[in-house]
């Protein structure tokens, strides 16, 4: 859990995910269409992905994979992004993650 904690605290928007899983896909196109660049860490990629995975779930993440975190917290997984993004609060809590776009 600390590594968790460590890369979420140092990034403001931490994705995990898996490379084959389209729900975080997705998730990641999102944030990219919202105009952020999220750090990415694919749990398949890391030797330590299941304890990671299971860290996650500790913390109360929906599923294992997306598992989002904003400036050090944890918002969710897909379903809490998707509902936050549709409500309209997704946008504001990036603030100023997001690229100036010209």
């Amino acid at each position: 859990m600390e590594k968790v904690l460590q890369m979420a605290s140092e990034n403001g928007i931490v994705i995990f995910s898996k490379s084959t899983c389209c729900l975080s896909y997705t998730v990641q196109m999102l944030f990219q269409q919202l105009g952020t660049h999220p750090c990415i860490h694919d749990l398949d990629h890391d030797p330590e992905g299941k304890e990671v995975e299971k860290a996650l779930m500790r913390m109360g993440c929906g599923g294992p994979v997306p598992a989002v975190f904003i400036d050090g917290n944890l918002v969710g997984s897909t379903n809490e992004v998707m509902s936050l993004h549709l409500s309209g609060t997704l946008l504001p809590m990036l603030g100023a993650h997001r690229a100036k776009l010209h």
